[in-house]
C-alpha cells in the first residue's frame, strides 16, 4: 500500500494536480521509491517466510517411514455379492484431503487397484468398491498410500490382497 501511496503522490506532482511545494526533482525520487518498495514488497516476504519445500517434476520421489495394511478382504477370501467392503490400516502416516505439490514425506492419500486398473483415490481407510462388472476368479486388490500429489513415495507404501469373486 505505501508503494501505491507513494506511485499516487509522484504521478499527482509529474502531472501538477497536487503537491505544488514538492520539487520535481524529488517527485522523481519518490517514484523511484515507490518502485522500490513495490518490488521489496514481493521479494522480501519470500526470502524471510519461504514455506515449504515444494516437489519440482522430475525430482527424486521423497519417501515415506508410512505403512499400509489391507485388513479385509484377507488373502484368499471369498467375496460374493457387488460390494467389496475394504478396510485398511495405516500407520506413521496422516490422510490429507487436498491435493499439492508442497508434499510432505508422510502425507497423502490412498488410492486402491484392482488387477492393476484404478478404482478409487480414497481419504479414508474404510471403502467400499462396486464389484457388479467384475468377472468371477481371483483377483488382487492393491492400495498404495501415495503422496498429495498423488504421485508414489519412493520406496512405493503398498499393500496387497487377494480376493476370490464368487459367481
Amino acid at each position: 500500500m505505501a508503494g501505491g501511496f507513494l506511485a499516487w503522490i509522484a504521478v499527482r506532482r509529474f502531472r501538477h494536480s497536487g503537491f505544488p511545494g514538492l520539487p520535481l526533482a524529488a517527485a522523481g525520487g519518490v517514484a523511484f521509491l515507490s518502485v522500490a518498495v513495490i518490488v521489496t514488497a514481493f521479494i522480501v516476504p519470500r526470502k524471510l517466510f519461504p514455506g515449504p519445500p515444494t516437489y519440482t517434476p522430475g525430482a527424486p520421489r521423497p519417501a515415506s517411514t508410512a505403512n499400509l495394511t489391507i485388513l479385509k478382504p484377507t488373502n484368499g477370501e471369498h467375496v460374493s455379492g457387488s460390494q467389496l467392503e475394504v478396510v485398511m490400516q495405516l500407520t506413521g502416516g496422516t490422510i490429507v484431503q487436498t491435493t499439492t505439490t508442497s508434499i510432505q514425506p508422510n502425507t497423502g492419500h490412498i488410492h486402491l487397484l484392482i488387477d492393476g486398473r484404478l478404482i478409487s483415490m480414497t481419504y479414508g481407510v474404510l471403502q467400499s468398491i462396486d464389484l457388479s462388472s467384475l468377472s468371477p476368479g481371483k483377483h488382487t486388490l492393491t492400495a498404495q498410500f501415495v503422496a498429495a500429489d498423488h504421485g508414489p513415495f519412493n520406496p512405493p507404501v503398498v499393500a496387497n490382497a487377494t480376493f476370490i469373486k464368487d459367481g
